[in-house]
């Protein structure tokens, strides 16, 4: 961010001067989000760097709270929709902001296979378990700490995961690592192992609105996806049918720039569909690489705000909060209305464990999940 530096000239001298830096104060604090849940202590961690970004996370699911940063002249919003206090994320929405996991976005049926052996789900969207059910990763309290990395302050939290919990096999450990780098990053760092082989599926379900949260919808944020497929899906209940579809030169091709409500409302079938744009983008990558890299990029012409995605994950899914109803009240205390949000979840394929053509999700004994994620926050003049 740059700083705007007065000048005077007294006596022939040029003397600069600026303003006391007034130390910027969210309007929550730390003891809104204490709290003890199932015998676990919630809190709330705040990451700072040089460049003016602010980062607030809690225990409480390992959910992103908030993302302060400045615009164009300098002024901070907080781009990131949510809730004020941990009592509102027990209460309301805990996908706000959330590692989901063990298996992110949807499973047909709510059963998966291994090794001859079927696992019965939560079944929570249509017939299918979404998100591995309402009460997962998302509603867990995390043990965190804070670190320093050599690429800034970091918060680390882990969770186990007992063997058949939500129906999913194997104890599990999961960690998950935030840190706030130096290039005004917010980078995710995940790692799971399991004692049993595991379908794993782990993202995060942050919603970004770089306007600022709860102040209108996402239409007019200028939007860029490095992919040229999709995988189609087969109704609305956006279970993908196997196929990979090539998407370009059609109303769901982002490859280049266009704002995200010019084309929302195209009679497409894949777009009817999903109500909108909630479908998995196939990255422009080797699928199986695990390489860090550009996955998308959110531009709010106003502000200037830019947000790039970069990952080694082979997908994303592009969600533009068609599911907001008004009923979710935020931190400013305005109400989140039909697509005051938008996502990028970075992942691998929905519906894995039915699609032998897709990426490999099953996580077995004695190997490591690595995935890392991360969002850079920056403006355009």
């Amino acid at each position: 961010m740059k700083k705007l530096i007065g000048s005077l000239v007294i006596a022939g001298m040029i003397v600069s001067c600026s303003a006391p830096k007034k130390e910027f104060t969210p309007i929550y604090s730390k003891a809104d989000f204490e709290k003890e849940i199932n015998g676990k202590k919630t809190t709330l961690f705040t990451l700072k760097n040089e460049g003016g970004i602010i980062v607030t996370l809690t225990n409480y699911g390992a959910k992103i709270v908030s993302v302060f940063t400045p615009d164009k002249n300098g002024a901070i919003e907080d781009v990131v929709l949510g809730y004020k206090s941990v009592d509102e994320y027990v209460a309301g929405d805990a996908g706000q902001g959330a590692v989901v996991g063990p298996y992110a976005n949807r499973i047909a049926n709510g059963q998966f296979e291994i090794d001859g052996q079927v696992y019965l789900l939560p079944v929570n969207n249509h017939k299918a378990c979404l998100h591995s059910g309402t009460q997962s990763f998302y509603r867990q309290v995390y043990d965190a700490k804070e670190i320093q990395t050599a690429d800034g302050p970091a918060v680390e939290m882990t969770l186990t995961s007992a063997d058949g919990e939500w129906g999913f096999p194997g104890n599990k450990n999961v960690k998950v690592t935030y840190t706030l780098t130096k290039d005004n990053g917010l980078k995710i760092d995940y790692e799971a192992t399991t004692d049993k082989a595991c379908y794993f599926n782990l993202t995060n379900h942050v919603y970004f609105n770089l306007k600022g949260e709860g102040m209108g919808d996402i239409l007019d944020h200028v939007l860029v996806v490095d992919a040229n497929s999709s995988t189609a899906v087969g109704d609305s209940t956006l279970i993908p049918t196997g196929e990979i579809a090539d998407i370009r030169g059609t109303a769901m091709d982002f490859t280049t720039p266009h704002t995200v409500g010019e084309r929302i409302n195209d009679p497409m079938p894949q777009l009817k569909m999903g109500g909108g744009y909630d479908h998995n983008y196939i990255l422009n990558k080797d699928q199986n690489g695990n390489e860090m890299t550009f996955c998308a990029s959110i531009l709010e012409p106003v502000s200037g705000r830019f947000l790039e995605c970069f990952t080694t994950e082979p997908a994303v899914q592009l969600y533009t909060g068609n599911f907001l109803k008004g009923n979710i009240i935020g931190k400013r205390g305005n109400a989140y209305n039909y697509r005051n949000g938008m996502c990028l979840e970075t992942q691998h394929y929905p519906d894995s464990p039915h699609h032998p053509n897709f990426p490999n999700t099953l996580l077995k004994p004695g190997e490591t999940l690595k995935s890392t994620t991360i969002y850079k926050f920056s403006v355009k003049q």
